[in-house]
C-alpha cells in the first residue's frame, strides 16, 4: 500500500571555478526510498532516513516522478520550496531530468514496503557531464553512500524467529525463510531462491546493542558462549540480491541457571613457619547464590593427591600445624544448588624458613650518562611465594642505594663516563644473605650542551638580518645545524650546518617574524635544541589602492562607498584606511572617514552636488600613497525645514496660518503639509496642497494650538518647521453639564424640606479663557434666580407635589453662557399624621398591637408605619417598620407597664410621632401540671399524688383535683388546698375513676384577693378491682399494689392524629395535581 510521500527541497547557493551552481537537498522521510541512475548506467536505491544533494546549474526544480493518482505541488514557505506530493487525478509527464521514485517492486522481508506501481524510469536520466554547456540541461547526484542497493527482483514476507532448547549457555534460533509472491516471471520461475540471514542477539534490553552471532544461508543456529540465567533477544534480518530488510521483531528468552564458574587462585594473607592464612574472593554464581566452598591442598607431598582442607561459607582458612620452609599445593572449588564448578588452578605457597643464600651479581639492563640500570636475580633454592627482600650497595656509599623487594633498579645522578661497583645482598624475616660478588660498570659519555640562545647581530633589516650563537656552550662539538621557520607555518628549514657560528639570513619578507634555534652535534650525539629566537623583520607602507566605488545608488545627503584592500601591504596587515573628499565648486578637500572597515558612508552632502574622492591604506608604519580619484554627483533632494508659520486668530473659533517658501534642493515644491493640533506631540494633518495659506475653523476658545507645516517635492518630504503655538481669544462659558436633582440622603440642611423645596448640583463648565462669576437658574413661569460660584443650591418656597422643569446657564464678565438642558424635578407630598394605637389582645408575655384610623387620602397612598418601644434606659427603640397594621410584641415580663408611639411615613417622608400609649400586661397563670400519679392502698381507699410547683414571684400556689366516677359527663372537686397529695376513699368495686388537676396562683394585690387558675392535667384512669389474698404468707404485713391504668384514652388520641394527617396530605396531593397544575 502506498503511503503519502513528502520530499522537501531546500535550496541553497555554491560557487566553484566561476560557475554558480544551486545545490538542492531532496530528503528522503523514514519508510520512503528515493532511486536515481548514476552515471555509470546502474540504478542507486536510497532508504530514509536521508538527504541527497543534486547540483543544478540554473536553480530549477527537479521533476518528482510520482506513482498514478499522485503529483507534486510545490509550495513556497519563508523563502523554501517545497514538493509536497498529495492525490490528484493521475497525470503522467515523463521526459524530465532529475530524480525518479523506484520502479514498482513488491517489499522486502521485514524491510518497510518501497512504494508501489511507480512508473519505470526514463533510459536515461543522467549522462556524464562535460561541460558548462552540458551543466544547464543535467542535475549532478552529490549523495555518496556507504551501501549502494540493487534491485529487488523477489516479494517475500516478515520473517518469525523461534526460541528452542534453552540451556544455561546455549540456545537453538530457528525460522522459516520468507515465501515467494504469485504472479513472478516465468523465466525466473528456474532460479533458485538464496537467502542470507544475520542472527543478531542483544543482552543489554531490547533497545540495546545487539552483535552478529551468525550470517549464512541457513535456516537454524545454535548460539554458544551464552552467559547463565541470563536475558536475551534476539532478530533475524534477510539479505536478497545485496538487499537487506529491517531487523525482525525481537524474541526475548532466559538462559538457565548452572553451577557456579571457576573461582581465582587463593591468595596468602599471612605466612609463619607453622601456618598458612589463604583468603579468596566469590565468583560468578550463574543464577544460584554459592552456599560453600571446598579447599583441597596435598599435604606437602607433591604427589598429585589432594585432599579436602576446608569445606564452608568463609572466604578464607587458617592451615596451622605445618612444617618450617616447604611448599604446600592448593586449589579451590565453588558450590550451589545447582552443583559444584571446577577446581582453580593449582597453588603452591611456602611456609617460613631459614635465610636466604647468596645471590648472583647484579647484572646490567641499560646504562645512561648519569644513570645505570641493573637487574638481579632469587637465590637459587629459594621458594618462588616467598618473600624476600633486597639491598643494593655501591661502592663509596655510606647508605645502600636500594632496599625493596624488586628484582630491578635504577642508579641514578651518576657521572658520565665515570666506573661504579656495585653488590647486593638478600634477606628475609629470617635474617641476611652474604653479598654477592662486586661487579663493576661504566656510565655513558655525555653528548654537547645545549646552546646558547641565537641572537640578532648588527640592524635588522626588511630582508635581511645577521645571526649569532653558541659562545657559552660547556663542551665541545664538531658543528651546528641553524633552523628557521616563518610563524605563517609550522615548518622549519635548515638553513646553516658548519662549524663557524654566525649567518646571514636573507631573502626573508618584509614584515614577517620568524623563529630561529640551533642545535649542536659531536661524539656523544647531538645536544638538545636551543629555545628559540623570534625575529621580526620591519615592515614598508602599503602600496596604493584601486579608486573606492558607489555601492548601491547616490542620494541626497549621503553616499556610501566602499573599496577593496591594495596589492602590497607591506609585510604588515592593513590597519586603517583614510578617505579624503574634495568639493568640485570650491576645491576644498577634507577627510571623511579613518578607519579599518572596507566601507563607509559620507553623510551632510548637498544635493545635486559632484564630489571627488580618493583612498589611501595604512599599517603599522604609516599610510601609503592615495589612489587615483573618484567622481560621484550626489541625487536632487527633498526641500529644506521651512520657517515658523504666522498664526492670526480672527475670531475665538478661526485662525488663519499663512507660511513662506522654503529652499527646494534642485526640484520644485509641489505641496505643503500643515498639521494642526491641541497637543504638541500629538498633531493631525489639517491641510495638504500647494497653497501658502490656510484657515482652521471650529476651534475652542482660550485655548492654546500647536502648529508645524512641511515642504513636499519629488524627491520626498523635508522637515517639519519648529512648532508654533497660539492661543484663541477668550469667550462666553461653555454650558453647563451634569445637571441633576439630588435625594433626601444628599442634602444634610436640616431646613431641607422634599415637598417645599428642590435642591440641584451640576459641574462647572469650561470658563473659555474668562472666570465663571455665577449662575443663573431658571424654573418656570418665575424670575430666574442669579447665585453664586457654588454649585449646588436649594429652590424654596415650592408647592407640594408639583413638578418643575429647570434649566441653567454660566455667567462670567464676556456674558451668558448658553442654556443646560431642561431636568424636570417634582416636589414630594406632604407626610402623613400618626395613626391610634390600640392593645387589640394581650397576654402576660404579648401585646398584640393594631392601628390604621387616618385620613381617607392617606390610607390610599403607600404608607410605612415605624412602630417604637421605650426600653429600660428611657429611650425610644425600633420594633417594627413595615405597611402592615398590626404587630405583637412579645417576650414581654408579666404584670409590667409599656411605652409605645407610632408614626406614618411616606415618600414625602417621615410624619410626626404619636403620642406616648402605655399598656400593661397581666399576670401569668401556673402552667399545666404532669399526669398525677395513683397508689392504691386498699379496695376502697387510693391515694393521689402530683406534681409540685414554686410560688410564683411570691405569690403562693394552691391546687385543685377533680374525679369523674364512671359514665359521668362532669368532674367534681374532692380537694382545694396547698398539699400534692390527696387520699380518696369510699372506691367501689370494678368502677372507673379518672382524676386531674390544677394549679391556682393566690395574687396578692391592693385591689383585693385574686385567683388565677391554670390548665387541668391529663386526665388519669383508675379501675377498682378486689385483691386476692396471698396464697401462704408467714407475715402479718400487708401488701401495697400499684394501681393499674389503662391508656385507652391515649391510644385513642394517636389514632384520630395519624387520620388527620393521612387526609391532609390527600388534600394538598390533589390540590397540587388538578388546581396548581
Amino acid at each position: 500500500m502506498l503511503k503519502n510521500y513528502f520530499c522537501n527541497i531546500f535550496l541553497c547557493n555554491g560557487c566553484k571555478h566561476f560557475f554558480i551552481f544551486k545545490v538542492i537537498l531532496v530528503q528522503v522521510n523514514p519508510g520512503e526510498a528515493f532511486t536515481i541512475r548514476r552515471e555509470d548506467g546502474q540504478f542507486q536505491c536510497i532508504t530514509g532516513p536521508a538527504q541527497v544533494p543534486m547540483m543544478s546549474p540554473n536553480g530549477s526544480v527537479p521533476t518528482i516522478y510520482v506513482p498514478p493518482g499522485y503529483a507534486p505541488q510545490v509550495i513556497e514557505d519563508n523563502g523554501v520550496r517545497r514538493v509536497v506530493v498529495v492525490p490528484q487525478a493521475p497525470e503522467f509527464h515523463p521526459g524530465g531530468h532529475t530524480v525518479i521514485h523506484r520502479p514498482p517492486h513488491p517489499p522486502l522481508p521485514g524491510f518497510l514496503p518501497l512504494p508501489a506501481m511507480i512508473p519505470p524510469p526514463p533510459r536515461h536520466i543522467y549522462s556524464p557531464v562535460t561541460g558548462a554547456g552540458d551543466m544547464a540541461t543535467q542535475y549532478i547526484p552529490q549523495y555518496h553512500t556507504s551501501q549502494v542497493y540493487g534491485d529487488v527482483g523477489k516479494s517475500q514476507n516478515f520473517v518469525f524467529l523461534q526460541v528452542s532448547d534453552i540451556q544455561a549457555r546455549t540456545a537453538l534460533l530457528m525460522w522459516s525463510p520468507p515465501s515467494s509472491d504469485i504472479g513472478e516471471d516465468t523465466d525466473k520461475n528456474d532460479i533458485p531462491e538464496v537467502y542470507i540471514y544475520e542472527v543478531m542477539i542483544s543482552s543489554t534490553g531490547k533497545d540495546g546493542k545487539y552483535r552478529t552471532v551468525y550470517i549464512g544461508e541457513e535456516n537454524k543456529v545454535t548460539v554458544n558462549d551464552l552467559r547463565p540465567a541470563t536475558d536475551y533477544h534476539a532478530k533475524v534480518q534477510v539479505e536478497y540480491n545485496c538487499v537487506k530488510g529491517s531487523p525482525s521483531e525481537a524474541e526475548s528468552f532466559t538462559t538457565a541457571s548452572c553451577e557456579p564458574d571457576v573461582p581465582n587462585l587463593p591468595r596468602i594473607t599471612n605466612r609463619t613457619k607453622n601456618s598458612l592464612t589463604l583468603q579468596w574472593k566469590a565468583s560468578c554464581d550463574n543464577g544460584s547464590k554459592i552456599h560453600s566452598y571446598l579447599l583441597e591442598w596435598d599435604e606437602g607431598k607433591r604427589n598429585g593427591e589432594f585432599c579436602q582442607c576446608y569445606y564452608g561459607q568463609q572466604k578464607q582458612y587458617r592451615i596451622t600445624k605445618l612444617s618450617p620452609a616447604m611448599g604446600y599445593t592448593f586449589r579451590l572449588a565453588a558450590k550451589n544448588d545447582m552443583g559444584m564448578s571446577d577446581f582453580s588452578e593449582e597453588v603452591l605457597y611456602h611456609t617460613s624458613g631459614t635465610a636466604p643464600t647468596t645471590p648472583a651479581s647484579p647484572l646490567l639492563i641499560n646504562a645512561g650518562v648519569t644513570w645505570l640500570s641493573l637487574q638481579w636475580t632469587k637465590p637459587s633454592g629459594t621458594p618462588s611465594d616467598e618473600g624476600i627482600s633486597y639491598i643494593l650497595e655501591m661502592e663509596d656509599e655510606n647508605s645502600p642505594k636500594y632496599d625493596g623487594d624488586d628484582l630491578t633498579y635504577t642508579v641514578k645522578n651518576l657521572r658520565r663516563s665515570t666506573k661504579y661497583k656495585f653488590r647486593v645482598i638478600a634477606y628475609n624475616s629470617e635474617g641476611k644473605s652474604s653479598p654477592s660478588e662486586t661487579v663493576e660498570y661504566i656510565t655513558s659519555p655525555d653528548k654537547p650542551g645545549v646552546p646558547s640562545k641565537p641572537t640578532v647581530k648588527g640592524k635588522i633589516h626588511a630582508q635581511s638580518f645577521k645571526i649569532t650563537w653558541g659562545k657559552n656552550c660547556s663542551r665541545l662539538h664538531f658543528g651546528s645545524l641553524l633552523f628557521i621557520a616563518n610563524l605563517s607555518g609550522n615548518k622549519w628549514d635548515t638553513i646553516y650546518s658548519g662549524a663557524t657560528r654566525e649567518h646571514v639570513c636573507d631573502r626573508l619578507n618584509p614584515g614577517s617574524s620568524y623563529r630561529l634555534r640551533v642545535y649542536c652535534f659531536g661524539e656523544g650525539g647531538q645536544s638538545t635544541v636551543s629555545d628559540s629566537l623570534l625575529v621580526q623583520t620591519p615592515a614598508v607602507v602599503p602600496g596604493p589602492c584601486q579608486p573606492p566605488r558607489l555601492q548601491g545608488r547616490p542620494r541626497a545627503r549621503e553616499i556610501q562607498l566602499r573599496w577593496g584592500p591594495p596589492q602590497v601591504d607591506g609585510g604588515s596587515p592593513i590597519t586603517c584606511y583614510g578617505v579624503e573628499m574634495f568639493q568640485a565648486e570650491t576645491n576644498e578637500h577634507r577627510e571623511v572617514y579613518q578607519g579599518s572597515d572596507v566601507e563607509c558612508t559620507v553623510g551632510s552632502l548637498l544635493p545635486g552636488r559632484m564630489y571627488i574622492f580618493r583612498l589611501r591604506a595604512a599599517n603599522k608604519a604609516g599610510f601609503g600613497p592615495y589612489s587615483e580619484k573618484c567622481e560621484i554627483t550626489t541625487a536632487p533632494g527633498p526641500p529644506d525645514q521651512c520657517n515658523p508659520p504666522q498664526v492670526a486668530c480672527r475670531s475665538a473659533a478661526c485662525a488663519q496660518v499663512s507660511w513662506e517658501v522654503p529652499v527646494s534642493n534642485g526640484a520644485d515644491v509641489t505641496e505643503y503639509r500643515l498639521e494642526w493640533g491641541g497637543v504638541e506631540g500629538c498633531m493631525q494633518m489639517s491641510y495638504c496642497g500647494p497653497g501658502l495659506s490656510c484657515e482652521v475653523k471650529g476651534l475652542l476658545p482660550a485655548t492654546i494650538y500647536y502648529c508645524r507645516v512641511q515642504a513636499v517635492n519629488v524627491a520626498g518630504a523635508g522637515p517639519f518647521s519648529e512648532v508654533v503655538a497660539c492661543m484663541t481669544p477668550a469667550s462666553v462659558p461653555a454650558v453647563v453639564a451634569s445637571l441633576r436633582g439630588l435625594s433626601e440622603d444628599e442634602v444634610e440642611s436640616p431646613h431641607y424640606s422634599p415637598s417645599t423645596c428642590l435642591a440641584i448640583s451640576w459641574d462647572e463648565p469650561c470658563d473659555h479663557g474668562s472666570e465663571i462669576l455665577g449662575y443663573s437658574i431658571d424654573f418656570g413661569d418665575k424670575q430666574p434666580i442669579t447665585v453664586g460660584k457654588d454649585l449646588t443650591y436649594f429652590i424654596g418656597g415650592l408647592q407640594p407635589d408639583t413638578t418643575y422643569r429647570v434649566r441653567i446657564q454660566a455667567l462670567n464678565s464676556i456674558g451668558a453662557g448658553p442654556f443646560s438642558h431642561t431636568v424636570k424635578l417634582k416636589t414630594k407630598p406632604l407626610p402623613p399624621d400618626p395613626p391610634r394605637l390600640e392593645c387589640a389582645a394581650y397576654s402576660s408575655q404579648t401585646l398584640k398591637l393594631k392601628w390604621g384610623e387616618g385620613t381617607a387620602k392617606a390610607l390610599t397612598d403607600s404608607i410605612q408605619y415605624h412602630l417604637q418601644m421605650e426600653d429600660k434606659n428611657g429611650r425610644f427603640v425600633s420594633l417594627y417598620r413595615g405597611p402592615c397594621h398590626t404587630y405583637k410584641v412579645q417576650r414581654l415580663s408579666e404584670s409590667t407597664s409599656y411605652k409605645f408611639c407610632i408614626q406614618a411615613c411616606n415618600e414625602a417622608g417621615e410624619g410626626p410621632l404619636s403620642q406616648e400609649y402605655i399598656f400593661t400586661t397581666p399576670k401569668s397563670v401556673p402552667a399545666a401540671l404532669k399526669v398525677p400519679r395513683i397508689e392504691r392502698i386498699n379496695d376502697h381507699t387510693c391515694e393521689i399524688t402530683w406534681e409540685v410547683l414554686q410560688p410564683m414571684k411570691g405569690d403562693p400556689v394552691i391546687y385543685c383535683l377533680q374525679v369523674m366516677v364512671g359514665k359521668d359527663s362532669e368532674f367534681k372537686q374532692i380537694y382545694k388546698g396547698p398539699d400534692w397529695s390527696f387520699r380518696y376513699t369510699g372506691l367501689q368495686l370494678n368502677c372507673e375513676y379518672r382524676f386531674r388537676v390544677c394549679a391556682i396562683r393566690q395574687c396578692q394585690e391592693a385591689m383585693g384577693h385574686q385567683d388565677l387558675v391554670g390548665p387541668y392535667s391529663t386526665p388519669v384512669l383508675f379501675i377498682s378491682q378486689r385483691t386476692e389474698p396471698p396464697a401462704s404468707t408467714n407475715k402479718d404485713t400487708v401488701q401495697t399494689t400499684r394501681t393499674q391504668w389503662s391508656q385507652s384514652d391515649q391510644v385513642c388520641a394517636a389514632v384520630i392524629l395519624a387520620l388527620f394527617a393521612i387526609f391532609s396530605i390527600l388534600i394538598a396531593v390533589i390540590i397540587q395535581y388538578f388546581v396548581i397544575k
